[in-house]
């Protein structure tokens, strides 16, 4: 399962041509895909019309949606923050811990537009949508 951040979200619904937003296109309807409730709210809270917030809600209550949060997921999460800390990584974002770390306790992939998921590649073991080549 492949779970979109809202940094793609945000790119996809402002017409932004990134590698990741094109992938994104390309995976609604042909691959499952899945929002955490978090990131829903992220991407939701950014529409100023209610046609477009609308639009938006209607496009992504049809994937799957994953509880991000939770007690197991919480403590893993500040687990992951200090191993990183200890290695010298800072970690900007409370969420971004959360996203990364429910990505690598379910075995989900994300697709992300957002360096500070690199870390969590690189230390931690979270998959990632690669890179087209």
């Amino acid at each position: 399962m492949i779970l979109v951040d809202s940094s793609v979200w945000i790119d996809y619904f402002r017409g932004i041509g990134t590698w990741q937003a094109d992938q994104l296109d390309g995976l609604l309807g042909n691959q499952p895909l899945a929002v955490g409730d978090l990131i829903l709210t992220e991407v939701l809270q950014g529409f100023a019309s209610a046609k477009d917030f609308n639009r938006a809600r209607k496009l992504l209550n049809s994937l799957v949606l994953v509880e991000i949060g939770g007690q197991g997921v919480a403590i893993e999460a500040a687990r992951n923050h200090r191993v990183l800390r200890a290695l010298g990584v800072t970690v900007r974002k409370t969420i971004d811990t959360l996203i990364a770390t429910r990505c690598i306790e379910s075995g989900y992939t994300l697709l992300h537009a957002d360096r500070d998921f690199e870390p969590f590649m690189q230390h931690l073991g979270l998959r990632c949508v690669p890179h087209p080549t």
